[in-house]
């Protein structure tokens, strides 16, 4: 029946590789059934009702990414989108949570619209090779600054101009693309860094032994280290149950969004998640081996329907844009190449519901080192750029290093297809461009140029 489901002998794997790649990609992205829940109560939201509605979404649209679309591929409340939700619906932000729910529902609406009329499908042939290298690359230094942040063996400080309130007033995310930001090395001497350096050097000999469940050994083993170094909180393990009183599913307020006229809100949902999910989709389909030899694949199509109507699913249940996460990578390079991972991964989020205190226990120190590792895996196809075409590495590099210097998928992609659009017509290549490619770099530069107006 896997077999039949799976297709797992045509793909090189097994179920016992798929069961290691599903447990992996929950370990390294449990951090958001913590991470969502204290964002999203910022906006007056219940802790638990978000747990609770964070569990079941992510359950959902994962199993459905497997079952349906038979990919390795991971859906959770997309981190970015969730604090700009938080900043949209705070108490200064003068949107009630459920209207800003009303606009991620509507925004999966778009999302559906969309992929139904072929239009996302068609990034997959417009987008050339060389970008579709990039985001690969780029999606793999993001996840090692995201490792590196939970290890502490680095530290970002992140300093914006105006204060949180004047921000909830501005337009999108307005000011929030305009920060500087402060990196140093962080203390060894600190119980959780030295912890997450412990783990990164099992690890990375496990995986330079080539064993199997290389990443998921390290977190395990680091975990169990963790607790002679005050690190791993056993306190924290207690069988209680959420009090699920206060759900949020139905909640949203569909209507009220579109009484309220917050159009900037609904398009900045779209367009944030149209190029966060087509990178993460392409670069971890890539990664899987799923890609024909010009970057495409028939199931992407089908990928981007589960994960358009996940935006509108996670509304409904009660939390932020549901998406495609860059986490599943981790089980990625464990082996993954089939849906059976992605159900896995969805069954444990449902088991989060019950056994939340043994997911609570895995500080971030253990989950780091696998997010590092897979950076590494992942930047390896910067080979198959051709940097000797300046037309194709300028856009290339750029989309390659804004996603984790600007801490935004969206914002590297959309560097990378209006440089190589300008320079592909500069230099008398314009018919090398597809014209989806030029419409998306209209909308990229109207996009940028209204939320830079008037800040």
């Amino acid at each position: 029946m896997l077999e039949r489901l799976f297709q797992l002998q045509a793909r090189g794997t097994t179920p016992s590789t798929e069961i290691t790649a599903g447990v992996t990609t929950f370990m390294t992205m449990a951090y958001i059934l913590a991470v969502n829940p204290n964002i999203l109560a910022t906006t007056g939201m219940s802790r638990d009702a978000v747990f609770f509605a964070t569990c079941v979404g992510a359950a959902l649209v994962t199993i459905a990414m497997g079952l349906y679309v038979n990919y390795p591929v991971a859906l959770a409340p997309g981190m970015g989108l969730n604090a700009y939700f938080a900043v949209v619906a705070s108490p200064n932000g003068g949107i009630p949570w459920e209207v800003a729910l009303g606009a991620v529902f509507l925004s999966g609406v778009i999302f559906v619209i969309l992929t139904v009329t072929q239009i996302r499908q068609l990034l997959v042939v417009a987008v050339p090779n060389s970008l579709k290298k990039a985001i690969t690359v780029g999606i793999g230094l993001f996840i090692t600054i995201i490792g590196l942040k939970l290890s502490h063996l680095t530290i970002v400080s992140l300093h914006l101009g105006p204060s949180f309130d004047q921000i909830a007033e501005t337009r999108g995310f307005g000011n929030l693309l305009h920060f500087e930001w402060d990196i140093t090395m962080g203390a060894l001497t600190q119980p959780d860094t030295l912890l997450a350096l412990i783990g990164l050097t099992i690890t990375a000999g496990l995986m330079a032994l080539k064993l199997r469940g290389s990443l998921l050994i390290g977190i395990v083993a680091t975990t169990l280290i963790g607790i002679p170094l005050g690190v791993t909180n056993l306190g924290d393990f207690t069988f209680a149950w959420p009090a699920f009183d206060d759900l949020a599913v139905g909640s949203m307020d569909v209507w009220g969004a579109i009484e309220m006229g917050i159009i900037a809100v609904i398009l900045t949902f779209t367009f944030v998640e149209l190029f966060d999910t087509f990178g993460t989709l392409v670069g971890t389909a890539n990664k899987a081996g799923l890609l024909d030899e010009k970057g495409n694949s028939p199931q992407l199509g089908k990928a981007m329907m589960v994960d358009a109507g996940g935006v509108s699913l996670g509304a409904f249940l009660g939390t932020s844009a549901i998406t495609a996460y860059v986490e599943s990578a981790a089980g990625i390079s464990e082996g993954g190449r089939t849906g059976l991972t992605a159900v896995i991964t969805g069954i444990l989020f449902l088991f989060a519901l019950v056994l939340a205190p043994f997911f609570r226990i895995i500080p971030d120190a253990a989950t780091a080192p696998a997010l590092i590792i897979v950076g590494v895996l992942m930047i390896s196809v910067v080979r198959d750029i051709d940097f000797n075409d300046f037309t194709e590495a300028l856009p290339a590099f750029l989309t390659l290093s804004l996603m984790p210097f600007t801490y935004n998928i969206a914002n590297g992609i959309a560097a990378g297809i209006v440089f190589y659009t300008f320079l592909k017509v500069f230099t008398g290549k314009a018919r090398d461009v597809h014209w989806l490619m030029y419409a998306i770099t209209v909308l990229i530069v109207w996009r940028y140029a209204t939320l830079g107006a008037g800040h």
